[in-house]
């Protein structure tokens, strides 16, 4: 782990205070990714994804500068995550009521702070405090650091899916079961 790195969970609200800090990371993380990486996309992302009940944001910052930060929310019952799943999937494996599954939408670490514990530890405090059954992540199959990082930490591929937004790529759907599911007291 980084010396000096703080974890800070933020709502909604308190996100909107850094949204510009939000978007400069993301610009720089994914720099020349083509068009649909773009500032507009995100930022449109961003404010939709931010209006979900339950959304949660975890940043990642040494000496008060972001490095990293990940967020997501729970999939609600009429959710448009799934659309553009490829088939076959497991019965019942699309169906959500608000509790079942989080989706956790976007992880990012600065390019030079990367291979230092931020990654996992941004991942590990945000799937911990929450109490879905099960997550849910969307990766590029191209991007073998994050593919391998998400299967040495426990997640597993289920298919593809190709989102309807404009310029998107496929990506592999991803899942992680609770390893500890809260108890029914």
């Amino acid at each position: 782990m980084i010396e000096g790195l703080q974890l800070r969970h933020h709502s909604a609200d308190e996100a909107k205070e850094i949204l510009d800090q939000l978007v400069g990371l993301y610009l720089e993380v994914y720099a020349g990714g083509g068009e649909f990486y773009s500032e507009d996309r995100y930022r449109r992302q961003l404010d939709l994804h931010m209006q979900r009940a339950r959304w949660e944001l975890v940043t990642a910052s040494i000496g008060g500068e972001l490095i990293g930060y990940i967020y997501g929310f729970p999939l609600p019952p009429q959710t448009r995550w799934w659309d553009g799943i490829h088939e076959p999937v497991p019965p019942g494996f699309t169906e959500e009521d608000g509790t079942r599954t989080f989706a956790l939408s976007e992880l990012l670490v600065h390019p030079a702070r990367r291979r230092q514990g931020v990654a996992r530890a941004l991942h590990d405090d945000l799937v911990a405090s929450r109490t879905e059954q099960r997550s849910t992540l969307l990766a590029r199959p191209d991007n073998v650091e994050a593919q391998t990082a998400y299967r040495s930490w426990g997640w597993i591929k289920i298919t593809k899916l190709q989102p309807n937004w404009e310029h998107s790529p496929v990506f592999d759907i991803l899942i992680s079961a609770r390893r500890n599911p809260p108890s029914s007291n």
